[in-house]
């Protein structure tokens, strides 16, 4: 895997003429537009890729961008890989370990999510402060040594800093945040309502199928991150979630999560 991982790093390498982003992003369904505004210098398909997955769900677009925001460099994923899609956690996370090799420094996660907590309403974005794992974990197996230790400390996963830093802004910019815990499960289907109670009573705040892995292989490798949740439903109300409404949503949010973004990518040491 280390072997394949180096590889496709250095095939990127070639082909974005050793283009070295300061910033990885993965933007999730609904949020690909995002990309769309960054001064793009190199957009790669992930079918052109070697080793690259393919994504297979509506509103993952799948290609990678390298270019500018606010100056800095950056690389975004315009759509991730999942466990439902019937990837093994080595592949769904192996995007992660390409970025680490190609130089990124920090990684922002974004995802579609449903409200745990009764406080959310549909449409608020809210800052992932921590994560409750129900899937298996991408770590199990043999360690890769180089990339990162055998057993990880996943204390302050989502970094304060950067937490701090995305406060600061959203109360200069007017942009109104939840916080919250984010429990990642492997779907495909939507929650139960009483699937849902059950994440409330062990602390969950939202609820999705992604983003915990990506952010546990980032941790190994020593990449602070920052996550966003965009709540695009109330799993505890009797509102019946379906994949064209979750995209409506998250579109909608996606012009207050790319003002928080490219501040945040702009003020990074």
């Amino acid at each position: 895997m280390l072997e394949t991982i180096k590889q496709t790093a250095a095939w990127i390498k070639g082909a974005t003429n050793d283009f070295t982003p300061e910033v990885g992003i993965i933007l999730g369904t609904g949020l690909g537009d995002f990309g769309d505004k960054i001064e793009a210098a190199y957009v790669l398909e992930y079918k052109e890729i070697p080793g690259f997955p393919v994504s297979t769900v509506e509103g993952h677009k799948g290609r990678m961008i390298f270019g500018t925001i606010e100056g800095r460099k950056v690389v975004a994923m315009q759509g991730r890989f999942h466990y439902y899609e019937g990837y093994k956690m080595t592949e769904v996370t192996f995007p992660v370990r390409v970025m680490k090799l190609l130089g990124i420094e920090y990684l922002f996660v974004s995802n579609a999510s449903g409200g745990i907590n009764t406080s959310f309403r549909t449409g608020d974005l809210m800052i992932i402060t921590d994560h409750i794992n129900l899937m298996p974990n991408p770590l199990i197996g043999p360690n890769l040594a180089e990339l990162g230790p055998r057993f990880p400390d996943m204390h302050n996963c989502y970094d304060k800093d950067l937490i701090a830093k995305a406060t600061a802004i959203a109360e200069r910019e007017g942009i109104k945040l939840q916080y919250g815990v984010y429990v990642g499960g492997t779907g495909p289907t939507f929650e139960t309502q009483a699937e849902y109670r059950y994440f409330k009573a062990i602390g969950g705040d939202t609820a999705g199928m992604s983003t915990v892995p990506e952010v546990i292989v980032a941790r190994h490798m020593g990449i602070p991150c920052f996550g966003v949740s965009v709540i695009t439903n109330c799993g505890l109300s009797d509102e019946i979630g379906d994949h064209e409404d979750v995209q409506r949503q998250g579109k909608k949010a996606a012009v207050r999560m790319e003002t928080l973004f490219k501040s945040m990518i702009k003020e990074l040491k």
